[in-house]
């Protein structure tokens, strides 16, 4: 019999690809099912908030793993003057930290919860952005740009330079937010803790904007144009003539939030139980 690892805010899938590699059963759960051209997530999926959960239904899991959707602390991370008003405002109270940092405290509601109903421990490990810790707490390790918290195991991958050839996701990048300045692939979540990874000039193209770069190549698009005005409208800039490339753009963020296969599959193999 597998054991039965439990992914929350499944998303596309990039926990459970490590834990189905490792031989675990896995249930998804997730508020809306990802499917973008080949890309979707690979195992059984339920479609329901996270936070409409009980820990309960898990009593029978060996693992559970997490990646809260992180956009409101990777917007905070930017270096824009209403990413900034934001920030203050939950600093100062205006605006309600519990809310922000709902999706995450939930997770580790649902440990307690199916702890109690097992009996016995049953691990977690979340993943967030950098950009997050000001709000939950320091992470205990970081892969490149993955943040983990819960019950992180003490060895660890590295992250290492390495330079490829082919692919949207194959050039690497330095990852300052990382301080022992490993190395990251440049389709990941970028340095300051934010998954847009947006030159200050998007107009310009300066800086490496990855969503912006995977997003054209989703969609087959060639310039900026078309990707300007989603992004614009994301964060209310501008209503824009056409919102004929938000998909490719909502493929582009899932695959850069995916979890690398490699993390995915330590932490697979390191709660793997020895006794089922």
């Amino acid at each position: 019999m597998k054991p039965l690892a439990i992914d929350l805010y499944a998303g596309l899938g990039g926990w459970t690809d490590g834990l189905l590699a490792e031989g675990y059963e896995v249930i998804g759960f997730d508020i809306e099912r990802h499917v973008y051209s080949d890309h979707q997530y690979p195992a059984q999926l339920v479609l329901q908030d996270v936070l409409t959960l009980h820990g309960s239904q898990f009593k029978d899991a060996m693992l559970i793993v997490a990646s809260p959707p992180c956009q409101e602390f990777s917007y905070m991370a930017m270096p824009w003057s209403r990413a900034k008003q934001i920030e203050r405002d939950y600093l100062s109270g205006t605006r309600d930290v519990k809310k922000l940092t709902a999706l995450f405290d939930a997770c580790f509601r649902i440990q307690r919860e199916a702890i109690e109903a097992a009996g016995h421990y049953i691990p977690l490990v979340v993943e967030n952005v950098c950009g997050a810790q000001p709000w939950v707490g320091r992470s205990r390790w970081n892969y490149g740009s993955y943040h983990l918290w819960g019950d992180v195991p003490a060895l660890m991958p590295m992250t290492v330079k390495r330079e490829l050839k082919n692919g949207p996701d194959t050039k690497w990048r330095e990852n300052r937010c990382n301080e022992e300045n490993r190395m990251v692939p440049s389709g990941t979540k970028n340095n300051g803790g934010s998954w847009f990874n947006v030159a200050h000039n998007t107009t310009s193209d300066k800086g490496n904007n990855t969503v912006k770069r995977i997003a054209q190549e989703m969609a087959g698009v060639k310039g900026s144009d078309g990707y300007e005005r989603d992004h614009q409208t994301a964060f209310g800039w501008k209503k824009p003539k056409t919102s004929s490339h938000s998909n490719a753009r909502k493929a582009a963020s899932a695959m850069i939030a995916k979890i690398p296969l490699t993390l995915a599959r330590h932490i697979a193999k390191t709660w793997y139980p020895r006794e089922l």
